[in-house]
Parts: C-alpha cells; sequence; structure tokens
C-alpha cells in the first residue's frame, strides 16, 4: 500500500497526488510505534525514468465522470496536430510511467477508444448518464483485449 501510494503522489495529477499524500500520513498516524518505524524506514521508492508528459486540463472532472456513468466532450488533438471533437463514455484511467490512457466509448466510432490524457485539450462534462453501466462496458473491454480481472 506504501508503495502505490507513493507512486500515486508523484504521478498522478495533483487532486490525486494530495489524497494519495492524505492517505499516507492517516496510515501513518494510526501504527504502532513498532510498525511506524518500518513505514517511515521503509526502502520501497518511486523514482521516474523519464519525464511525465503534462494535461492541459483537470482531470478530477474525468474521474468523476467515471464514478457517476457520465458522458463528457473533448476536444482531442492527435500527435500530428488533427483535432477532433468526440462525445464518450469514459470507464477507466491507466497510469503509466510517462503517460496516462483514458478508456471510453466513442460515440463517433461506435467503439471503445484510448485517448492520452496529455492530449485531451478540453473536457467537458456533459451531466447526462450514459446508457449502459460502467461494470458491464469494462468487462466487455477486458474481454476483447484479453485481459483478466484482477484479484
Amino acid at each position: 500500500m506504501v508503495l502505490g501510494s507513493r507512486w500515486v503522489a508523484q504521478r498522478a495529477d495533483e487532486p490525486l497526488a494530495k489524497a494519495a499524500r492524505n492517505a499516507l500520513a492517516k496510515i501513518a498516524a494510526v501504527l504502532p510505534r513498532d510498525l511506524l518505524d518500518g513505514f517511515e524506514s521503509s526502502g520501497l521508492f518511486v523514482v521516474a525514468a523519464q519525464p511525465q508528459a503534462h494535461d492541459s486540463v483537470d482531470l478530477a472532472p474525468l474521474r468523476e465522470a467515471i464514478r457517476r456513468e457520465h458522458k463528457i466532450r473533448i476536444i482531442y488533438e492527435s500527435k500530428n496536430a488533427d483535432r477532433t471533437e468526440r462525445i464518450i463514455w469514459p470507464i477507466a484511467v491507466a497510469f503509466f510511467e510517462r503517460v496516462r490512457l483514458l478508456t471510453a466509448w466513442c460515440e463517433l466510432r461506435q467503439d471503445y477508444r484510448n485517448f492520452r490524457t496529455d492530449l485531451i485539450v478540453d473536457l467537458k462534462p456533459l451531466g447526462e448518464r450514459y446508457p449502459r453501466r460502467r461494470r458491464a462496458m469494462l468487462k466487455e473491454w477486458r474481454d476483447a483485449e484479453g485481459f483478466t480481472a484482477q484479484e
């Protein structure tokens, strides 16, 4: 838990990083002294091998849309600078060393797509629930991609 929280504290956007730091502080506050020593002197560190791409939009509304199963509108700029407007149904965010990927159902393509969050130029929550349950969509996407459920 400590290693994962330290990773999030260093690699996530600021609101999520702050939540991870707060969680670590709360864990430390309730540990008995013998466990606290190990917590504070842990040899588990998170070191970034590469600079992280920076998102131009706040990802907190994206995480909220995932939780609420709401559609969002994005303006997405591809690597070759082509911009498209998409209405998507966000289902997950994957955190990699350098980038984050948003997995969503894309109304334009009528299929699941992955979007690099650093290439999202604008993001607007639409306040409209998408017609399917996120949990079912996530399972469908995992099955299509050949991923097994995490335990």
